[in-house]
């Protein structure tokens, strides 16, 4: 029998139904509250309408009724409470949730400069806005300023934020999946075409490899001369740990997880290049961390290379780029065979036949190879060499 609003007043500890699943449900304290009992997604749940000394029994009747109504529309109601107890972070909040979730199954190079975009571009921007007002326009406003001046690092980010709002997406932070295609049809077309990274002719290289030794000697500096040196990746420089060399045997060797190819790569190093590291061991602040770090745990940015070489005149040469000189200058000015330049490049030989028979990785005529290319890189360069009376330091390489 329906209730009436005398059998609401006086009614005692309990569940008193007025009809269509709608309650009025007494405590033993005395509270009063309304409830509607529904099915939903084969659950039978009690939704509340609020307290009976605040909503009255014609009132409940019409919550119950509008209630059942946006259900049989789609409205989820458990969802919708879950959402409105829910905490939504801010956008660089996700984001560094995001690269720590799914950091585990990155190499540790792309791991370790995956936030430096985010910190760089976007989080000066929109860092503190709460991720589920994150869209298409905040994105396009966000990336405009460096779409056209930085394109592949702008795209990129592009692809970024995609994951991040994916993420947020699962976690409940943003209700709905958010879909970034119109973004580019909110920024101007790039004129750009992907190409090999600009390198520096290798007759010029000794005269940077001059400016870089004679001015103020800084970590950036020394890195890059150390990637020259090596014509190494500027990931593999920067995330460089003292366990990985064996100054004694003067041998880098760079473990396969950090390597493209996926490989373990041994690196034999030059004299100039083990004069650096004695230099840097005297300063390192651990005997197990970065290198080329301040603290050895934060490596260098990944733009700090690129800034010395725009800072010393040479705005449209990369980093990169200076794997292409080494190889310009191996071929053009040595006797070595390529197949010895490829492996201190650390290329993966593409025919998977000669791949398997090739056994030796050249490591003698390597370390003969980068000597020459350390004296060629050497001819404008001072006298810079450390006279150590012994080794101060030897790591076995891991």
């Amino acid at each position: 029998m329906a209730l009436t609003v005398l059998k609401v007043k006086n009614a005692k500890h309990g569940r008193h139904v007025d009809g269509r699943g709608l309650c009025l449900l007494v405590r033993p304290s005395g509270a009063r509250t309304w409830v509607l009992r529904m099915q939903l997604k084969g659950h039978r749940r009690d939704y509340g309408l609020g307290s009976a000394f605040d909503v009255s029994l014609a009132d409940a009747r019409i919550a119950a009724a509008e209630l059942r109504r946006r259900v049989r529309e789609g409205f989820d109601p458990v969802a919708e409470r879950r959402r409105a107890r829910m905490v939504v972070p801010t956008f660089e909040a996700a984001t560094r949730a995001c690269h720590e979730a799914l950091g585990d199954g990155w190499k540790a190079g792309h791991h370790s400069r995956w936030l430096s975009g985010f910190e760089r571009h976007l989080f000066p921007r929109i860092g503190k806005k709460p991720v589920d007002r994150v869209d298409s326009a905040c994105v396009v406003e966000a990336l405009s300023p460096i779409w056209l001046e930085i394109p592949e690092t702008a795209r990129r980010l592009l692809q970024r934020i995609g994951v991040v709002l994916d993420f947020a997406h699962v976690k409940g932070w943003v209700p709905e999946e958010v879909s970034l295609r119109a973004v580019r049809k909110g920024l101007p077309r790039q004129n750009y075409k992907r190409g090999h990274m600009e390198a520096m002719p290798h007759s010029d290289a000794p005269a940077l490899m001059k400016k870089l030794v004679t001015a103020a000697p800084t970590l950036g500096r020394e890195a890059l001369r150390f990637t020259i040196y090596n014509a190494v990746r500027s990931n593999e420089t920067r995330l460089a740990v003292w366990t990985e060399f064996d100054l004694e045997k003067a041998i880098w060797t760079i473990p396969a997880e950090r390597m493209k190819a996926g490989e373990t790569h041994i690196v034999p190093l030059s004299p100039p290049v083990v004069d650096l590291l004695r230099k840097r061991w005297d300063q390192r602040t651990s005997d197990t961390g970065l290198v080329f770090s301040k603290n050895g745990k934060k490596p260098i940015s990944d733009m700090t290379m690129t800034k010395l070489l725009r800072d010393h005149g040479f705005a449209t040469v990369t980093v990169h780029g200076f794997r292409s000189t080494f190889a310009d200058w191996a071929a053009e000015c040595t006797e070595f065979p390529k197949e010895v330049v490829e492996k201190a490049l650390a290329h993966k030989v593409p025919n998977k036949v000669e791949a398997a028979y090739r056994r030796t990785d050249f490591f003698e005529k390597r370390r003969s190879l980068m000597k020459q290319w350390a004296d060629h890189l050497s001819k404008c360069e001072p006298a810079v060499h450390t006279a150590i009376a012994e080794p101060i330091w030897a790591h076995a390489a891991s």
